[in-house]
């Protein structure tokens, strides 16, 4: 891949780690396909959200902006698999939780957006 492909995919994961601390749903299609999925496990359970309902999940929540927490990512791996789709593994604090992602994304309409998302919350 050349410097533009991985310049605009760093640019979507700033987008996510954007979205992720200030929960602001007005980008949430910038950074989500419609049709994306969000699995991990939540009191030892698989759960599975749509897009539709993560965004309705973030527009409830208290961001870690207005919290004042700490705002601590960091991108783990990044791998494209073709022009068009690619992997990052991500590590993001919201409030007292870390979380690593696996954000699979496929450039759409000339976007990188997040397809599906696997979560899993550090101990």
């Amino acid at each position: 891949m050349n410097m533009i492909d991985i310049a605009a995919l760093s640019a979507a994961i700033d987008r996510y780690f954007d979205l992720m601390y200030d929960c602001d749903v007005a980008d949430f299609d910038r950074v989500f396909a419609s049709t994306a999925q969000l699995h991990g496990f939540r009191d030892n359970k698989m759960s599975c959200w749509s897009a539709a309902q993560y965004k309705e999940i973030l527009a409830g929540r208290t961001s870690p902006k207005d919290q004042g927490a700490p705002r601590e990512h960091e991108v783990l791996l990044m791998d494209f698999t073709s022009p068009t789709q690619a992997l990052a593994k991500v590590r993001v604090r919201i409030n007292d939780n870390v979380f690593v992602d696996y954000l699979c994304y496929h450039k759409i309409n000339d976007n990188w957006l997040v397809t599906s998302k696997a979560y899993h919350r550090e101990a």
